[in-house]
């Protein structure tokens, strides 16, 4: 369950743990921020095919988020969203 919807921790297409800010969420989509200031870049996440974790791409290089559809379903039923 996520501890706290603000942040979220991505992994990125070389294994590299990136802990980022969540701008919006539902189950069909996740809106992330990378980076800080003025250099920073959003992203959408969405469902892999097999709804089993969130992907998307930011300046060519892939972004994983480790989470079901089902998951977060439950994360944001449990939060009252």
């Amino acid at each position: 369950m996520m501890d706290s919807i603000d942040r979220i921790n991505v992994i990125t297409e070389n294994d590299q743990l990136l802990e980022v800010d969540v701008t919006s969420y539902n189950a069909d989509a996740i809106w992330i921020l990378i980076g800080k200031g003025e250099h920073s870049v959003k992203c959408k996440l969405i469902p892999s095919r097999n709804e089993l974790a969130y992907v998307g791409s930011v300046m060519g290089r892939e972004l994983i988020y480790k989470r079901s559809v089902k998951q977060v379903r439950l994360d944001l039923k449990q939060q009252g969203r």
